[in-house]
């Protein structure tokens, strides 16, 4: 089981990176999620999750459903990079867990925590937390 750390690291390279182990058979739990970052133009990237947000704000009952919260927003992304629909992707998928900060089980593991590859010094960024609380998640950070 490896516990990764995701602060300040690029959302797709680490979430690629993680798929590729979990179909491996690795079990991964990721902490610090909101720490996260998206690249490129701000106004952007939070237009885009906007306009997923709202597909299915059509019919309320209906789907389809995007998350808001940053755990749930990176499961969707390590998702996307699994084959999800078959047997093997299945079971890959349920071998992740993410976690908003750093929960108290973990707290004591902490010389355990792998770093997931810092950023370089990326110009235009946005914090996966950050793109939440736009999107209307409201969550706090047990320190």
């Amino acid at each position: 089981m490896a516990i990764i750390d995701v602060s300040n690291a690029v959302v797709g390279r680490v979430a690629s990176r993680i798929a590729k182990r979990l179909l491996d058979g690795e079990e991964i739990i990721v902490v610090n999620v909101e720490e996260a970052i998206m690249t490129g133009n701000r106004d952007q990237i939070i237009e885009r999750y906007m306009l997923k947000r709202e597909l299915g704000s059509i019919h309320k009952r209906k789907g389809p459903k995007y998350p808001r919260m940053p755990d749930r927003l990176f499961r969707r992304v390590v998702r996307g990079m699994l084959p999800y629909k078959k047997p093997h992707g299945k079971e890959a998928f349920k071998r992740l867990k993410v976690y908003i900060g750093v929960p108290k089980e973990l707290k004591d593991r902490v010389n355990e925590f792998e770093r997931a590859a810092e950023s370089k010094k990326y110009k235009k960024y946005i914090k996966l937390g950050e793109i939440s609380r736009m999107l209307g998640a409201k969550f706090e950070v047990k320190k």
